[in-house]
């Protein structure tokens, strides 16, 4: 059951003003309006339990972990109801993406029982050593103190209130605020009435987590400014994402802002995969390129290709793979305006040429499909910027040096993607040490749609794909986003970490 409140430190508190849920179908909900003090309360009480839950065992934390994840299933019905009726994903989707969450907090959970992400140093002291002697000298990876998260649109289960974010900074030792997203707050209020179970079946500190729903950009602004708050985790768009970055650097203390802020995700078609399999490439890509009504980060929204034939088998397959898919229900109905803009402002781009795309109302989005000349691409700027939906370009080059000269070009990337065959690896090995600077994850053969929750993967990129291109966002590598090296000297065994005894 709905309480419409946020969640402070182990209080449902509610305030003075009320929103509304925008269900894609179903009914609306109220929801109480996130206030600057509700998160100065919020943000103390993490301050607070990190007293205590920085310096918890790994073990405390990894049963607390996954008792979160039984909860969230325990919940996993009325998760689902809620969830498809304000995103208007489908049932299927949020199944699998309620599995993505809970998988993920149970890998963090296994990940710190083992330890190796401490990464644990011990020079032993020398003392006879000349000229001068070594001290004892113990390294060790420690939380940096209360985190915000802020929740995304696109994923209201695995990126936002228990989402990969979440689960790393707790796993870390590091208590969570979450600014909740509007377009799915009642999805996010049972999650966290899953953590508040979680809290009190483990004994963990109530400050340890809590939601704020709503409120206008001062409860954003002062989420990150807050002088307790000692690291950001974000994932949204471009100019959302680089004010909060912005706060961040112009506070007393500067603090890390690790924003994911959105990609195209280029694909580079070399000669001999098109002429074997032109065809079928374009109509995968399609598939890709719709998948959610094109609501991923890692969408594939540019097509380069060499001008010829192949090109235009490869434009016909597309075109003719997105003429079956139906309209599709967005997010919201800013995005869906969002994605209008888009397709309105590629349209009026340098050379572009509309292949297909008709003009879609509501909140209802249908593919777009545009071819560019690489001359073309190259002069305009806008045409390298995100869409988001389920809109794609072909950008048709000259010759292989205009090809390289396109992965000059591009921005930072969440992924880059090569498709090539055994004759393609001569021309791939020139491209290769290009996207490698330009993306966290390069791809062979593969469409990105589709992010392995992992020990390997790497979700992030140069900016703008996000803010430190030395982090991911998903897998066991984040947790790196919540803690910092200390340094042990000559210390008493009695008062380090029980790690490192």
């Amino acid at each position: 059951m709905l309480t419409g409140k946020h969640l402070i430190a182990g209080d449902w508190v509610g305030s003075d003003q009320t929103f509304s849920s925008e269900p894609a179908h179903g009914e609306a909900h109220d929801f109480a309006v996130g206030t600057v003090d509700l998160v100065d309360r919020a943000v103390e009480a993490a301050e607070e339990a990190f007293v205590t839950y920085g310096w918890s065992t790994r073990e405390t934390r990894a049963a607390f972990l996954r008792k979160i994840a039984d909860e969230i299933d325990a919940r996993g019905d009325d998760i689902t109801l809620i969830g498809t009726q304000e995103t208007g994903l489908p049932e299927a989707r949020l199944i699998g993406e309620r599995g993505r969450t809970t998988g993920q907090l149970r890998l963090f959970a296994d990940h710190i029982e083992q330890g190796d992400y401490l990464d644990l140093r011990h020079d032993p002291a020398l003392p006879d050593r000349a000229p001068l002697p070594r001290p004892d000298l113990r390294m060790i990876q420690r939380p940096i103190g209360p985190v915000a998260v802020f929740g995304a649109s696109n994923f209201p289960l695995a990126f936002s209130t228990a989402g990969g974010d979440t689960a790393a900074a707790l796993a870390a030792g590091c208590p969570v605020v979450v600014k909740g997203h509007s377009a799915h707050p009642g999805t996010g209020e049972i999650v966290a009435q899953a953590i508040e179970a979680a809290i009190a079946a483990t004994g963990m500190p109530k400050g340890v987590f809590s939601l704020v729903q709503g409120g206008k950009r001062d409860v954003g602004t002062r989420l990150v400014q807050h002088p307790l708050i000692k690291a950001v985790g974000f994932t949204g768009s471009l100019a959302g994402g680089r004010a909060l970055f912005d706060l961040c650097a112009a506070r007393p203390e500067p603090i890390p802002f690790f924003g994911e802020l959105g990609s195209v995700n280029p694909m580079f078609l070399l000669p001999q995969a098109m002429a074997a399999r032109g065809d079928a490439l374009g109509a995968t890509w399609a598939g890709s390129l719709t998948m959610g009504a094109g609501q991923f980060c890692t969408n594939p929204g540019i097509a380069v290709v060499m001008d010829g034939l192949h090109a235009d088998s490869f434009q016909e397959a597309a075109q003719t793979a997105l003429s079956e898919v139906a309209d599709q229900t967005m997010l919201t109905d800013g995005i869906a305006s969002a994605y209008r803009d888009g397709a309105a402002r590629v349209a009026s781009g340098t050379g572009v040429t509309q292949i297909m795309g008709t003009a879609c109302d509501t909140r209802h989005a249908a593919p777009y499909l545009f071819a560019v000349s690489g001359d073309d691409w190259l002069s305009d700027k806008a045409l390298h910027e995100e869409v988001f939906g389920p809109l794609g370009i072909v950008v048709r080059v000259k010759d292989m040096a205009q090809m390289q000269t396109v992965a000059r070009a591009i921005e930072g990337q969440l992924t880059c993607t090569l498709h090539m065959d055994p004759g393609d690896t001569s021309e791939a090995a020139k491209l290769l040490p290009l996207l490698e600077r330009k993306a966290g994850r390069i791809l062979a053969n593969g469409f990105p749609t589709g992010v392995e929750v992992s020990d390997s993967m790497v979700h992030g990129g140069p900016y703008p794909a996000s803010t430190n291109f030395g982090a991911t966002s998903v897998g066991t590598l984040s947790i790196r986003r919540f803690l910092r090296p200390v340094c042990y000297q000559n210390m008493d065994a009695a008062l380090l970490p029980e790690t490192m005894i």
